[in-house]
């Protein structure tokens, strides 16, 4: 048995052990976990439109000789 399965089997003999008024309490935290997990992950494109733009102009005639018209070089 892995440690995880081991886990999640504690955490449910300890959730038995809860009065229901509680359960509404962690099903709360771990709608939280997800969500933060979620948001630990890729950038959603959709939240921040800048996201869609990066690496939009690139290659682009927007860049180009952008490097020595900001440094000279």
């Amino acid at each position: 048995m892995s440690s995880q399965e081991t886990l999640k089997q504690e955490l449910l003999r300890e959730i038995e052990k809860l009065p229901e008024y509680r359960l509404q309490t962690v099903l709360s935290f771990v709608h939280f976990l997800l969500a933060q997990q979620k948001s630990e992950g890729e950038p959603d494109s959709h939240q921040d439109p800048i996201l869609e733009f990066i690496g939009g102009v690139s290659h682009g005639t927007l860049a180009q000789d952008i490097d020595e018209e900001l440094y000279g070089r």
